[in-house]
């Protein structure tokens, strides 16, 4: 049998997609199974994935995704390798690809939230748009002999929302990328103070006091907007004791938030810009606190990433965070600024409240193993063929 994944979107610059197809691989490598598996990846991240193992292999299918290219070109270069089934990671299937294959479908974002303030195109390309993902997603969930799906939430949104049947989802937890700088046993129960040691902190991220972290995009579901105005609430009932930091890829979205006049207020809020793996351990294990602000969420891994790393976590209450953090988190209402700045400030000052969410982090991350994520997965694959 002859395996294909659809790796374009590896590793870490594309956010939580490209961790979950990072991980899926590497844990794949580690079954030891005498199946072959062809990794189709860019020029971008043709070099970030080398294989361990000899059965898998590396295919380059410079390709961007979204467009008509990946359309006509991407089924062909699949088909020269002869697949028996393929691996698509996301709902960009190619609508004119005939041959078995598993999908992975993280959520229904664009179902739910299909708003324009989330693109940059003009309402006529942006039309087109919504038309064109709304027909390949429909086809991609009709014709997977299998879809894999990140949370329980977004498996009942699938079965509702796209009418697909129960018995054809799998539930696979995506896992936190794996750095043995996070110990969970190591954890700080009171970290508001900045290691004068840590340069990486100071000098590359300009972070100078005790901070609230978090890490990701800027869309609008993920509620920075939101953050921001609580933030200002806490600081003008709290003081200006903290550093709010946003760690992500800096884009349209990041750009507009920063030339914000609301963002222009802020002496204390700090936008990195994109972080890499080798600096994140540090990132998340200087923070006081890991926020999580989102209206709308599939998975939560940068916050059980914060977790791993010591961190406690106050949380949106929305959509599938409760499942995912369960009792390891301190949970808000996002459209509340000041429920947030509130749980802010508990989340940061009372130890009680941050003692037990810490510990009842391991329990909540062993939920989340990549042996789990790669052995369903391996099962689903052998039962599609």
């Amino acid at each position: 049998m002859k395996i294909g994944i659809d790796a374009r979107m590896y590793g870490p610059k594309q956010g939580g997609l490209g961790r979950y197809i990072e991980q899926l691989i590497l844990h794949l490598e580690k079954l030891h199974t005498n199946v072959e598996f062809v990794i189709f990846l860019r020029r971008d991240n043709w070099n970030e994935y080398q294989p361990s193992r000899p059965n898998f292999r590396k295919v380059l299918a410079d390709i961007p995704w979204y467009g008509l290219t990946e359309q006509i070109r991407l089924p062909v270069i699949i088909k020269k390798e002869k697949v028996d089934l393929m691996h698509f990671p996301h709902w960009n299937v190619p609508f004119f690809y005939s041959k078995p294959f598993v999908v992975t479908i993280h959520d229904l974002l664009l179902l739910h939230y299909p708003t324009r303030r989330a693109s940059t195109l003009g309402p006529l390309l942006y039309w087109f748009k919504n038309c064109a993902f709304r027909i390949i997603l429909n086809h991609a969930v009709k014709k997977a002999k299998h879809i894999f799906t990140v949370s329980e939430f977004s498996k009942q949104d699938i079965v509702r929302t796209l009418g697909v049947a129960e018995k054809k989802i799998a539930v696979t937890y995506p896992t936190p990328f794996e750095n043995k700088k996070y110990k969970v046993e190591n954890i700080n129960y009171h970290n508001d103070t900045i290691p004068d040691t840590n340069y990486l902190l100071h000098d590359t991220f300009g972070i100078t006091k005790p901070y609230v972290l978090y890490v990701g995009v800027a869309y609008p579901h993920k509620n920075l907007d939101g953050l921001l105005k609580a933030w200002k609430l806490f600081e003008e009932k709290y003081g200006t004791g903290y550093q709010l930091v946003l760690a992500g890829k800096k884009n349209y979205f990041y750009n507009r938030l920063t030339n914000n006049l609301t963002m222009k207020q802020f002496n204390n809020v700090i936008v990195t810009g994109f972080v890499p793996d080798a600096d994140l351990p540090a990132l998340y294990q200087g923070a006081s606190l890991y926020i999580m602000p989102s209206f709308y969420e599939g998975f939560a891994l940068p916050a059980l990433e914060a977790m791993a790393a010591g961190v406690p976590v106050a949380s949106s209450n929305r959509t599938c965070l409760p499942e995912i953090l369960q009792n390891s988190a301190l949970y808000f209402d996002p459209a509340d600024a000041e429920g947030m700045a509130n749980a802010i400030f508990t989340g940061l000052t009372d130890t009680s409240a941050r003692q037990k969410l810490l510990a009842a982090a391991p329990a909540v991350l062993s939920l989340y193993q990549g042996e789990k994520l790669a052995q369903k997965t391996w099962e689903v694959y052998r039962n599609s063929v």
